[in-house]
């Protein structure tokens, strides 16, 4: 029973420690979906006019897989 226990302790502990990554890499993940979706929408729109002038797309960074955003 010991044993059982010790090993059930480490699992929650390992649990707890991997949750916010794992939430975080969710978030990023739903966010890159989004900006996609985005970004197919708007090339799928047809200009207002001809001489109207495209919005700025910003460039995105790559993703340095840090918590510090630089």
């Amino acid at each position: 029973m010991n044993t059982f226990l010790s090993f059930l302790s480490i699992a929650v502990l390992f649990a707890l420690v991997l949750l916010p990554a794992v939430l975080g890499l969710a978030r990023e993940r739903r966010i890159d979906r989004e900006l996609r979706e985005a970004e197919r929408r708007l090339e799928a729109q047809p200009p207002e006019t001809a001489g109207a002038a495209r919005p700025f797309a910003a460039t995105r960074r790559p993703h340095l897989r840090s918590w510090a955003r630089i």
